[in-house]
């Protein structure tokens, strides 16, 4: 059956298309078996836990511990406990595929096999042209911490697996589609798992990136390089951790989990075929590293600031292709490489981005970019980027030959068929988009320094600060406005008290503690200077450069979660979205959605910003939030069935047209 959804529940879809994770060991080696990772989660308690009765579940004291163990037999689960066997309740989440959902074969062909093997197959229904529905069964981990909170949740998960399973140096560009499409159909679900092969992981991580157009949700590819079926494996470290992080944030990024490491998807190439380290991002510092704490680098994290929808493309041009130099290469090698129907390249250099400079190779590279040919360099060094200090470098520019910066080779191919598979693009707008970063794969060119704000700096904008929360807090009055100023004493009595020096650090701290009561003021308020004096650092005068500004904005508010504009209210959970949609504050909400803030936030009560202003009757906020991609999630629907039948039977119209906009089903 279908089940209504706690607040304290995340709901993952897991599709898993194949790869060492869960492959057994046949005649030929490693091969992936239908059902087997399914079914050995479901035999692991820290994966299944229906009955939240597993040694997981109740050793998060000793008390805990005891009373658990008292109430059993034996501390050991039996095959016949609650936490081994299948959800006693039958519980289902419904999953759609762009093909049939379910296998019809295994490696064991034995009548008894089959009919075990078929009993537990979901009803695959087609609902339209190239689109399948099923009910498949769920699995639930014991409940864990919520990071930066003091509550626990679980998070339930379907996995949706492919028949056949492929190993991924079988997959192509139609898999990357299927997978961004099955993302598309299930946009529902709170995040996403994609289990897959290592080989190419990296390519299918970088193609997603782009694939996945306006994403405000977490995906997470990871594998495995020793399967689940070994007794010594890393597979259930790199499962749990993809697991853990994808239910508990939202990371609004394709990403790439692997040996206690989230990198960007995009910035990732794999180093190493027998390391369990197997992923590095030589360019990029990692997303999230996980150890005693699972620290997040927020700073580095995507926020999507446009008001558009989700959605997948679903075309990548074919015609793209890699070329490596190598010393003596000619330009007959170049021309025969290039010939039609390629429409663009990577070119990897040497170095910094520099080529022989012999003019049989600089003509044949000459008549391919004029031709129409998109060619971008990229270093073969693991760890650096193209540039033009050299000669051999710039030459390649004078050609035509565009500097593709310090993106990785998988990352350079996929954007680039990305790019030439949209038919409104001409090919200089092509070139001109390949040296901007679209999804955080490059790093922009840079001259500023980042300087630490100086504690004069820091006391001036705690003036400012409090000044906000002054004129937001006092009524509306006559009388004259209230100022607030440092106190002034003389220098020379300062001296002779020799005081402690107050420390940048302690006065940066000081202004992290007060923005989030600031910013969700200004919001319930509908106050667009205070929202933008929070969300806007200003440059600092007297010289100092835009680097101050930036250096004292990360210092602020690198630990906070999402960014100022997402920080939640302790007591209710909610953001400055929450707050501003609750209230109709139509511009605040406009100003936050520009600013970052994430849609798909859920409040301790599970709900969404866009519960809360369909409830109250917020039309026009309804509006902006759908446009920027809000859809009803965690409790929304359970809460939001009464409030519409009550509706129908009041007759209140402008009720029922506000939560139709708010497409709930």
């Amino acid at each position: 059956m279908e089940l209504s959804r706690p607040a304290d529940e995340s709901r993952v879809l897991v599709i898993y298309t194949g790869g060492t994770i869960g492959m057994l060991v046949g005649q030929q080696g490693y091969v992936p078996e239908p059902c087997f990772l399914t079914e050995t989660l479901r035999s692991q308690s820290r994966f299944h836990d229906p009955l939240q009765d597993s040694l997981f579940s109740n050793a998060s004291s000793v008390q805990g511990f005891r009373e658990w163990s008292s109430g059993r037999s034996s501390p050991l689960p039996s095959a016949e406990s609650g936490s081994l066997s299948p959800d006693p309740l039958g519980r289902t989440l419904l999953v759609r595929s762009s093909r049939p959902i379910g296998h019809s074969t295994t490696l064991d062909t034995s009548p008894n096999t089959k009919q075990h093997f078929m009993k537990d197959q979901p009803k695959s229904i087609r609902i339209s042209d190239n689109v399948y529905e099923a009910h498949l069964p769920t699995l639930v981990t014991p409940r864990s911490k919520v990071p930066g909170g003091s509550g626990s949740k679980s998070i339930r998960y379907a996995i949706l697996e492919w028949n056949p399973l492929l190993d991924s140096s079988n997959m192509d560009i139609d898999d990357w589609i299927r997978i961004a499409t099955e993302i598309e159909l299930n946009y529902v679900f709170d995040a996403f798992v994609v289990l897959h092969g290592t080989d190419t992981m990296a390519y299918t991580s970088s193609a997603l990136s782009f694939l996945l157009e306006d994403l405000g949700k977490t995906v997470i590819l990871t594998g495995a390089q020793i399967p689940l079926s070994q007794l010594r494996n890393d597979a259930v470290d790199n499962l749990m951790g993809a697991l853990t992080i994808a239910g508990h944030y939202i990371i609004p990024e394709c990403c790439l989990y692997f040996n206690h490491t989230l990198f960007r998807g995009n910035r990732v190439t794999k180093m190493s075929s027998y390391d369990l380290s197997a992923f590095n991002s030589p360019n990029f510092a990692p997303l999230v590293n996980v150890g005693i704490d699972i620290v997040v680098n927020w700073n580095d994290v995507i926020r999507q600031t446009s008001l558009r929808k989700f959605r997948a493309h679903k075309h990548m041009n074919p015609h793209v292709a890699t070329l490596r130099l190598f010393p003596g290469i000619s330009g007959a090698t170049i021309r025969a490489f290039f010939m039609p129907p390629i429409r663009g390249v990577v070119l990897e250099t040497f170095g910094a981005g520099n080529a022989p400079q012999r003019s049989d190779v600089m003509e044949a590279l000459k008549e391919a970019c004029d031709r129409g040919v998109v060619v971008v360099a990229i270093s073969q060094c693991a760890k650096g980027s193209v540039s033009d200090a050299y000669e051999t470098g710039r030459t390649l520019l004078q050609v035509g030959v565009v500097p593709g910066s310090d993106m990785t080779p998988e990352c350079a191919l996929t954007k680039l068929g990305y790019l030439l598979s949209k038919p409104e693009l001409s090919s200089k707008d092509v070139r001109d988009l390949i040296g901007i970063p679209l999804r955080g794969e490059l790093s922009r060119a840079s001259g500023a320094v980042l300087q630490q704000p100086s504690i004069e700096q820091n006391l001036d904008n705690i003036q400012q600060l409090l000044s906000q929360f002054v004129r937001l807090t006092q009524p509306p009055s006559s009388l004259p406005q209230i100022t607030v100023t440092p106190e002034s004493v003389e220098s020379g009595a300062q001296d002779a008290a020799a005081p402690w020096s107050w420390t940048a650090a302690e006065a940066t701290a000081t202004e992290a503690v007060l923005f989030p009561f600031l910013v969700h003021l200004a919001a319930a308020r509908d106050n667009i200077e205070s929202l933008n004096f929070c969300l806007k650092p200003a440059t600092s005068d007297g010289g100092a450069g835009p680097g101050v500004a930036a250096a004292d904005h990360v210092l602020k508010f690198g630990m906070i979660p999402g960014g100022i504009v997402n920080c939640l209210e302790p007591g209710s959970g909610r953001s400055p979205l929450h707050v501003a949609a609750l209230n109709g504050n139509t511009r605040s909400v406009d100003v936050l959605l520009r600013s970052g803030a994430l849609v798909h936030l859920r409040d301790t009560l599970g709900h969404t910003a866009l519960y809360l202003a369909a409830r109250q009757g917020h039309e026009a906020v309804v509006d902006l939030l759908v446009q920027a991609g809000a859809t009803l999630g965690g409790t929304d629907q359970l809460f939001a069935h009464p409030l519409i039948d009550n509706a129908t039977r009041t007759g209140d119209s402008a009720s029922l047209r506000v939560w139709s906009k708010a497409e709930c089903s």
